[in-house]
Order: structure tokens, then sequence, then C-alpha cells
């Protein structure tokens, strides 16, 4: 596996909050990769259910998960992830505003 692989599972409005959907994704990331500065347009959960991933968050600084670990990515936040040594497999739930893209790249060179 050299690229990531996302599989969105699931997306739905919400009921409970006007104008917002959540949309759950499985996510595999390679060993020895990082992924692109981006943000999402609403807040992002994850769940970890294999291996290691470094999120780093701008403001924040960077952070590993494990296995069993869960993490939360602030609303607008611009971050990324990369992994080491092994590969991870994770689910991530997004919620966000609708017909907002899912992610938008950021260049931190700018």
């Amino acid at each position: 596996m050299n690229a990531p692989i996302l599989n969105d599972l699931a997306t739905d409005v919400l009921e409970s909050a006007d104008g917002l959907e959540v949309v759950t994704t499985y996510v595999e990331f390679p060993a020895e990769m990082e992924g692109p500065s981006h943000t999402h347009p609403g807040e992002e959960f994850a769940y970890i259910l294999e291996g290691s991933v470094y999120l780093w968050e701008k403001g924040k600084g960077e952070t590993c998960y494990v296995a069993g670990d869960s993490c939360k990515v602030t609303m607008g936040a611009v971050h990324k992830v990369r992994t080491v040594d092994e590969s991870v497999k994770l689910v991530a739930f997004r919620v966000h505003t609708i017909g907002q893209p899912q992610r938008t790249l950021v260049d931190l060179e700018q």
C-alpha cells in the first residue's frame, strides 16, 4: 500500500442540527507517509483501530495516538498526519456543514 485508503462508510444529515451532516470514513495510512496540511468545515473525531499515527495541529503541536486511542481535531484547524515505522487503520467521524468540501488543502509556505 503506497497511498492512503479513504472509504466513506456513511453520510447522513443530523436531524437535531440544521445544515449539518456526519461523514464516517474508514482510513488506512501506510508506514512512513506524511499527509498534506488541510482543514475540515467542522469537527473531526478519530478512533485508532490498529497501529500508530502522529497528528499535528497548528498551535497545538504533534501527538502520537495508538490503537485504542481517540482524538479530536478542532473545527477549521490546520492539521496533518504522519506515520513512522508502521501503518495505521482508523475510523474518522466528521460533523460539518452540508455542501462544503470534506477537506481543503492548506499551503503552510504562504
